[in-house]
């Protein structure tokens, strides 16, 4: 099941570094003009590190998994990206769900093994109000970090589910 150099490429660079990057530098300018005005970020409250780690477990990879099934879609489609053979389909069938029932579940799993013990380790640390900066630069490689975990798995799915989509669309065809 060797993968051709242009699926190496689309899930190592496509869907590891860029969305790494991308992640790093979006959530820190979220963060920033979220947090901007505040003195500090505390861990619990409203506005505060907790929250703000909760919901980005959930929705960086609930709304990436949205965007990427299509855009991966309309890439292969489009002949972009060559479609997997059917010997490189990943032997589980998630990649048959649809987008929103696989974002859902990257983004409960971004929650439960990613949010939830992140802070889980700070409320046991005591952790004081974080400065913005200081806030704003853990936010970032947090989203980084969680995007280069999840956009790969998920752009592996959007390419398996969009190949097995082409390659059924093709014997429908007379």
């Amino acid at each position: 099941m060797a993968l051709s150099g242009r699926h190496q490429r689309f899930l190592i660079i496509e869907q590891g570094a860029v969305p790494t990057l991308f992640n790093f530098a979006l959530n820190g300018a979220i963060a920033w003009a979220l947090f901007r005005s505040a003195a500090d970020v505390p861990l619990w409250g409203q506005s505060s590190l907790g929250v703000d780690l909760l919901a980005t477990g959930f929705l960086l990879p609930f709304l990436t998994c949205l965007i990427v099934s299509a855009i991966v879609a309309r890439h292969v489609r489009d002949g972009k990206v060559p479609p997997l053979s059917e010997n490189q389909l990943p032997n589980t069938r998630w990649f048959e769900r649809s987008p929103l029932q696989r974002g859902l579940a990257l983004g409960a799993a971004g929650v439960v093994f990613g949010a939830l013990p992140l802070v889980w380790a700070l409320h046991l640390a005591q952790a004081q109000p974080l400065a913005v900066p200081a806030f704003v630069t853990f936010k970032a490689v947090w989203a980084a970090m969680l995007a280069l975990l999840v956009t790969p798995v998920i752009g592996w799915w959007a390419l398996a589910n969009a190949s097995f989509a082409q390659r059924a669309e093709g014997e429908r065809r007379p």
